[in-house]
């Protein structure tokens, strides 16, 4: 039941530190079950934690443990986890890397399918690979993981097959071995880089002495070249197990069904040998260095602070819960004072704390911070001053209360959700829960027991949690720099040890404002226009002041509303040259208050409630989006009209964003994938400025005037679009929308120039752009692109260009990846804009080594040539299209498809015209089809291509930019 509480906690605060998914509870003995069931199903011994009877739990007589449940979301869906209790922890020194490699094999082929075929046999089902189908290692658990769309009893019954060969007997052989080996060093090869030294560094400094600080899930370069054939498949007796194996499935089947293919594939499944013990994991030791200064160039800098205990199994007890809420509240407090340091400008840019169980290695608790530029010291004391004051004095009743609220309403807000949440989501909490030894419980248990336990958030309480959750047997603190600090041991040592004196000037005032303290909105609008649209059960809505509105009120998530406010011209309304400053909106203007009221107070003023403010930018227009629910949905709406009517202009967010914009730049340069996350937009865009990362000399030139006067116009001008789907009654959303959106002054007209509807593909390459990074020598990374087109009329062809664009990946990953093994991650895209008539693109991409750069743009080539040359297979085209048709079919199931669909359509009609043939368009694609699109775009001569290489020394990334 803990992961429930503590991923809830963590999610209110954005303190996501190490968390597993949550875990919700469910069980019931199953009617005609195979196997044997008990009066306490197995996850729930010692437990007192009620049992939900939506889950069916069973033995078998092996020992193999198994969960089952109806849930038909989405439709038709039914998705299987198979957990063995095996990971990086269960290895001995000279098998680092096993239980990964075993997965990899696992999958390549076993009993029932020869080597690759599963994966051909799960897309002609509609399965998309790497998504739908994949596996996970960690340090305690490998897991297994199938959602299959479509899921007929035949479908089904194959798949359970399948999935049970790979289980008991994959094909360890030493051709097998030797082939995905070498994808698995490609795997490590491209997931090298300052990112995992830090996170090699940091989890060898935390727990040293322990079996955990020298354990990499994916092993070693040593111990992979090492491995054979007979350890590995001694690894694999030893811990697949039918005792060491939990199988889940949920989805749309009867439970009984099930458990019947739980019985039919893995009842005679035996042991080999005797049962081995777990590895001793090893308690936190004072031993070893309390402190470590990792000097990364390419990274921010960062402090961590972990306060160790020892990891114990508990009785997962109510008693136990009520504490996890108590320290849940508790850190949750902290938390918010914080972040509200860091909003009033200071040291520390972010810092949070959290509380989880590792490995099963330490009960810790966790302190990360980002300093404001080289005030590592300064910021390091300033958090411990805040959390020295959480730790000597109680928090105050209107501090609990603030925050029982909040957590109380999002507790809630998951009961109402509960019913329509996905199987696959549902399927994953169990096996959390497992993995942490620890129950599940459904979400009417955690409401019962919170509501249950309200005399017991009392101050004292509090302070007893916050101080056994800041005390420790071993205290540890790293600090990652970009650059040398002088002393740096005795330095972070003093920092350290120092003595606080607690800081109480971060704590919330409890004089809290309402919304009548907001500037206020105009006269109410009127409704002047409404249209049905029956097809959809759509409302399209005009109000008389020009607002347009699409609702879409319907249950399928129960208590929420998605809310999408579109306005002014995005991307479109900047012309190219002016484009430098786009990229700070989405950093500030959530930040910068409305009116005189400063963020920290807006949250205040809407604490317990589902009320939010997120904001993007679009081609087409700029987004304030929000998930409320029925109860807020007013408020959310005059919150959001009121922001873009009275747009605060608070200094401190800006100064804030140009510091986490500086802070981070040098990131992009720590491998090669991170400068195309950085460059490849921009310059796939001709070098449009509206796409390019700012760098700190661009940065540092802003100031909030500059802020102000670039942005105020892009928030007073163009049409606006609410759109709002979900759970809510259209009378009372007409009538929101009239006092909030309809009080608004006319907009001012928006200009959209030539120049800003010109969105250019770049001119072709002879020789590929060059673009340099600071990680590893051994690391390239190449892209080959095509240009394509764009526009809402020409969608067909866009979504017929993903048909061709996934044969393409699967050929990549086919040959690139499977057979020759020179990429782990060969990859294609299309992208088909539909807000501009050009600047699409078909993009072939991947991480390689320097000497194969080459090797790949000849292979993208050669696929290329083969579309134009030779139409597709049946079979090949059915393995493209019914993954991409069951995605769609799923998607469906939630508001947000259906949302990002018809966002602009109350203004381009010709958006339902696409939806209406959203699925004939994939359907109908053909192979002549695909190879007249083939022949029309892989034109050699219009190819652009790019490389990114490892440059030697400190020079500059490139001209390029």
């Amino acid at each position: 039941m803990r992961s429930v509480m503590r991923k809830l906690s963590y999610a209110l605060v954005l303190a996501a530190l190490l968390l597993p998914p949550a875990t919700y509870a469910q069980t019931a003995p199953a009617a005609n079950a195979p196997a044997k069931t008990t009066a306490v199903p197995w996850l729930y011994e010692g437990s007192d934690v009620p049992v939900d009877d939506t889950w069916t739990f069973g033995v078998l007589p092996n020992g193999l443990r198994y969960a089952v449940k109806k849930n038909d979301v989405p439709a038709g869906q039914v998705s299987i986890r198979v957990r063995i209790d095996a990971g990086a922890l269960h290895e001995n020194n000279d098998e680092q890397g096993f239980a990964h490699l075993i997965e990899h094999l696992s999958f390549r082929g076993s009993t029932f399918v020869p080597d690759g075929e599963a994966k051909r046999i799960w897309q002609r089902f509609g399965v998309t690979f790497g998504s739908d189908s994949n596996a996970q290692t960690t340090p305690t658990q490998t897991v297994y993981k199938l959602d299959l769309p479509n899921a007929t009893p035949e479908k089904l019954d194959e798949s359970v097959k399948i999935i049970s060969g790979m289980i008991r007997n994959p094909r360890i052989s030493p051709t097998a071995l030797n082939a995905e080996r070498a994808i698995v060093l490609a795997e490590l090869r491209e997931n090298s880089g300052a990112q995992m030294i830090y996170s090699d560094a940091l989890r060898q400094h935390a727990f040293q002495g322990q079996r955990l600080a020298n354990r990499s899930t994916i092993g070693t370069p040593e111990t992979l070249q090492a491995a054979d054939a007979i350890r590995l498949s001694a690894f694999h007796d030893r811990w697949y197990r039918p005792e060491n194996a939990v199988v889940v499935m949920a989805g749309d089947m009867e439970p009984a069904k099930l458990a019947n293919l739980v019985q039919k594939y893995f009842n005679d499944w035996k042991g080999k040998g005797p049962r081995a013990s777990e590895p001793d994991f090893g308690d936190p030791s004072p031993q070893g260095t309390p402190v470590r200064v990792l000097i990364e160039p390419t990274l921010p800098r960062t402090v961590s602070l972990a306060y160790l205990r020892p990891w114990r199994k508990v009785n997962d007890t109510i008693l136990y819960n009520e504490q996890l809420l108590i320290d849940a509240l508790a850190l949750q407090i902290i938390n918010r004072r914080l972040e509200v340091q860091a909003r009033n400008g200071g040291s520390y840019l972010f810092a949070q704390v959290a509380q989880e169980d590792i490995s099963r290695t330490a009960d810790a608790t966790l302190v990360s911070l980002t300093p404001v530029g080289d005030q590592w010291e300064a910021a390091t004391r300033d958090v411990r001053a805040i959390i020295a004051d959480a730790v000597a004095t109680p928090p105050s009743v209107a501090d609990i209360d603030r925050e029982k609220t909040l957590f109380g309403n999002a507790l809630r807000t998951m009961l109402d959700s509960y019913p329509f949440e996905a199987a696959a989501k549902q399927a994953d909490d169990i096996v959390s829960a497992v993995d942490i030894r620890e129950t599940v419980a459904a979400p009417k248990t955690v409401i019962a027991v919170y509501e249950g336990m309200q005399n017991k958030f009392t101050p004292e309480r509090l302070l007893d949690a916050t101080q056994k959750l800041f005390s420790a047997d071993v205290t540890r603190l790293m600090v990652s720099s970009p650059t040398a600090i002088p002393d740096a041991d005795n330095r972070a040592l003093a920092v350290l040890n120092a003595s606080v004196a607690a800081n109480k000037s971060a704590r919330l005032s409890e004089n809290n404002i309402g919304f009548a303290a907001l500037p206020k909105l105009g006269a109410p609008g009127k409704l002047v226009a409404e249209e049905t649209l029956a097809r959809w059960d759509l409302t399209r809505l005009e109000l008389s002041n020009g607002v347009r509105a699409l609702l879409y009120p319907n249950k399928a998530e129960s208590g929420q509303i998605r809310v999408l406010v579109r306005f002014g011209g995005g991307y479109k309304a900047v012309n190219p040259d002016q484009g430098g400053l786009l990229w700070a909106g989405p950093l500030v203007l959530p930040e910068n208050g409305i009116g005189n009221i400063k963020r920290t107070e807006i949250d205040q003023m809407v604490n317990g409630r589902r009320i939010e403010l997120n904001f993007s930018v679009d081609d087409d227009a700029f987004q304030f989006g929000a998930n409320t629910r029925p109860d807020d949905l007013a408020d959310q709406l005059t919150l959001i009209a009121t922001k873009m009517e009275y747009p605060g202009w608070d200094a401190a967010p800006v100064e804030r964003a140009k510091a986490m914009a500086t802070s981070g730049y040098a990131s992009f340069e720590m491998s090669a994938m991170s400068v195309l996350q950085r460059d490849l937009e921009y310059l796939l865009r001709n070098k449009d400025a509206r796409w390019k990362a700012a760098t700190p000399a661009e940065v540092a030139k802003m100031d909030a005037a500059q802020f102000e006067t670039y942005w105020q116009p892009l928030m007073a001008q163009g049409p606006i679009e609410v759109l709002l789907f979900g759970d809510f009654e259209k009378t009372d959303a007409i009538a929101a929308l009239e006092k909030s959106f309809g009080a608004m002054a006319p907009r001012v007209a928006l200009p959209i120039s030539a120049a800003a509807s010109d969105v250019r593909f770049p001119a072709p390459t002879a020789t590929p752009v060059r673009l340099m990074h600071r990680g590893a020598s051994d690391q390239s990374a190449a892209v080959m692109a095509w240009p394509t087109g764009g526009g809402i009329a020409g969608i067909t062809e866009g979504r017929q260009l993903e048909i061709l664009a996934a044969i393409f990946r699967d050929r990549l990953f086919e040959k690139f990846r499977a057979e020759q093994a020179v990429s782990y991650s060969p990859d294609m895209a299309a992208n088909w804009p539909l807000n501009f008539t050009s600047g699409g693109y078909l993009m072939a991409y991947t991480q390689v080594k320097p000497a194969d750069v080459n090797r790949f743009f000849a292979f993208a080539e050669a696929v290329a040539a083969d579309l134009i040359a030779n139409p597709v297979s049946a079979d090949e085209l059915q393995r493209a299209v019914e993954p991409t048709k069951q995605a769609i079919e799923r998607a469906a199931s939630g508001n947000t498809f259906w949302l990002n669909q018809l966002k602009g359509a109350t203004y381009d009609p010709e958006r339902f015209v696409a939806l209406g043939k959203l699925y004939s368009d994939f359907n109908d694609v053909t192979p002549a089809i695909l190879q007249a699109l083939a022949q029309r775009y892989f034109i050699k001569d219009k190819a652009w291509k790019l490389v990114v290489t490892p440059q030697s020394g400190d020079s500059a990334v490139t001209a390029e930019r």
